[in-house]
Parts: C-alpha cells; sequence; structure tokens
C-alpha cells in the first residue's frame, strides 16, 4: 500500500512538473497579433477587453495593443507593416482605398457615434460657428470628418470655419475650456467634465449624424493573405471580449480605471460605459453596415475628401468577420 501511495505521489509530481514544464512552452506558441488603437481614454474597458480578459490567450494569441493619437496615424503604421490591424473611423481608409492603398474593412464593432462638438456657451447652434475657430485632429481623421459632416448638414461652408489641428481628445477638450478655441470635437465621454468647466455639448454626433460609423477594424490585404486563421481568431477574441464588457459594467470600468490611471471619484469611466449601453453603441457581433459606409462615401465625395467613390465592395472583407462570429459563440 505504502508502495503504491508513493507511486502516486510520483505521478502527481512529475505531473506538475511536466505541467510547468509545458506552460511557457505553451505561452511562447501564442501568435503575436499587433493591433493599433486611438489613445485610451474612459471607453478603455471595452476597447482592451478582447487583449486584457483572457480572450485572447483562448484563441492563442498574445495582441499587443499600441496607442495613437490619432486614426490616420494608425493607418500609416497599418500601411507600413507596423501593425497586423487597427481600429478608427472609415473615412481616411476609404480615401487611402480609393488611393490604391491595400487595406480592408473586416468589421464595425462601434457603429454607433459616441461623439460630440463642445462650444463655448455663447454658441447656441452649428450655425454660429461659422467664423468661429474649430479644433480639429489631422485631416481626414474622425473629429475632422465630424465637425465637416455636421458644418455640411448645417449649410455652414467649411471654408467659413477657422480650423485647427490638436493632438488628442483631450487635448482638444482642454482648448475649449480653457477659451483657446471656441469649438472642439471630442468623445461624448467628456460631458460631465464639460458642465463643471463651463462649456456646453454643443451637438451629440449619434444624434447629430446618426449614419456616421464610429469604430471599425482593419487590416491589409497582405496580411488577410498571409495569416486569415490568425485574423479570424483576433476578431473572435475582441468580439468575446466586448460581449463580456457589455456583460460586467463593475470589471469593465475598474479596467478603464487601470488603463487610464483614473482616480475613483472620476465620473467619466461609468459616464461612457452607461452612454454605450444607452444608445447600443457597441455591437460584438461586428456587422458590416454597408448602406452607412456608403453614406459615408458619397459625404466625402461632398466635402472633396474623395475625388472618385471608392469600391465598397473591394474595400469590404465579411469572410474573416463571417468566420469569426462563428468561432466566438
Amino acid at each position: 500500500m505504502l508502495t503504491a501511495i508513493k507511486g502516486c505521489q510520483w505521478i502527481l509530481a512529475a505531473t506538475v512538473l511536466a505541467g510547468l514544464v509545458i506552460a511557457p512552452a505553451n505561452a511562447e506558441d501564442l501568435k503575436l497579433w499587433r493591433h493599433g488603437i486611438v489613445e485610451a481614454k474612459s471607453d478603455a474597458g471595452i476597447v482592451f477587453m478582447g487583449s486584457k480578459g483572457g480572450f485572447a490567450e483562448k484563441q492563442g494569441l498574445k495582441i499587443e495593443i499600441m496607442q495613437f493619437k490619432g486614426d490616420t496615424l494608425a493607418l500609416k503604421a497599418l500601411l507600413a507593416g507596423e501593425l497586423d490591424s487597427y481600429e478608427g473611423n472609415p473615412g481616411s481608409p476609404m480615401v487611402a482605398a480609393s488611393r490604391g492603398a491595400d487595406i480592408k474593412l473586416m468589421g464595425c464593432y462601434w457603429p454607433g457615434l459616441t461623439y460630440a462638438i463642445y462650444s463655448k456657451p455663447g454658441i447656441k447652434s452649428p450655425a454660429d460657428l461659422k467664423g468661429k475657430t474649430f479644433a480639429i485632429s489631422a485631416p481626414g481623421a474622425l473629429p475632422d470628418l465630424v465637425a465637416r459632416a455636421v458644418l455640411a448638414q448645417n449649410n455652414v461652408p467649411a471654408a467659413d470655419v477657422k480650423f485647427t489641428v490638436m493632438g488628442s481628445d483631450a487635448d482638444r477638450f482642454k482648448a475649449v475650456t480653457a477659451g483657446i478655441v471656441d469649438a472642439a470635437a471630442a468623445s461624448s465621454g467628456f460631458a460631465p467634465a464639460a458642465e463643471k468647466a463651463g462649456v456646453k455639448m454643443l451637438v451629440h454626433a449619434i444624434e447629430a449624424v446618426p449614419n456616421y460609423v464610429r469604430f471599425c477594424i482593419y487590416s491589409t490585404g497582405k496580411t488577410l493573405a498571409a495569416r486569415k486563421d490568425e485574423a479570424v481568431r483576433f476578431l473572435a477574441a475582441e468580439m468575446a471580449g466586448f460581449r463580456h464588457a457589455l456583460a460586467n459594467r463593475d470589471q469593465t470600468i475598474e479596467l478603464t480605471r487601470e488603463i487610464t490611471l483614473a482616480k475613483p471619484d472620476n465620473p467619466l469611466p461609468a459616464f461612457t460605459y452607461d452612454e454605450v449601453k444607452q444608445y447600443s453603441a457597441v455591437d460584438p457581433d461586428m456587422p458590416i453596415p454597408m448602406d452607412k459606409l456608403a453614406w459615408l462615401r458619397d459625404l466625402l465625395v461632398t466635402t472633396g475628401n474623395l475625388t472618385k467613390p471608392v469600391d465598397l465592395d473591394a474595400f469590404v472583407d465579411g469572410d474573416v468577420r463571417a468566420k469569426a462570429l462563428q468561432l466566438s459563440k
């Protein structure tokens, strides 16, 4: 009996040791996927859940997140081969694709535009922006295109507004609260801070431009040809992460605080999460809304960002998303 017990103990010890040896090897077997995002803010818990919540590892991946001041910079990094994918508004990729860039839209996880234009209290409507100083980001990036879309819908020529380029959403928001500019395009997550700072939310983009998609995920045709299976597993991990984030408020808000170093009394993480839920702004299934993409394409032609319409069928790769959807459920 004693011999049998010792034998079992030896087997147990050997099994534990084997596990210790195998675990690092398994970790080394994870495939690296480099993904670009716009600088983390109060929605970080949702954006990072796929990479931080263990969902990437379940798909055999290690997702490395790289942050950029704007999505046009992330697009440049993708086309330079420094990223495997990135997320951002569809405007810049459409323009790049129309010029022959190798870029593919794989899915849109944030089809509702939780974004806003903030202004000094004296500005009563978008029509009052004529002749005013307006903070945006790089031409073709989300803040720039949202600003132009709102102006166009209110019959204000873009030439009649004094645009100034300022880095991140936080930079632009600070500029309008400090009175450096008259208006600024930034995340609607700054709404609680706007009220305290004495500025107003002039328009909420989800109401002013309901067809505008906030975030889609992109890769290149070259990457998808070489790493299609990994691209599918990456999207599957992101889908699972988004589902988990939307079902777990406290955990998601805590992850946002951890990533952005937000203090416990900062209201923005909770406000942003609740706004996403209120508007159903995030869709874990990552639909590809061709009608909204067509609307944006036509808008970009009107604003002069596109000199010719982009072929949306060639721009979109729905196969990756379809396979990821099956894998993630």
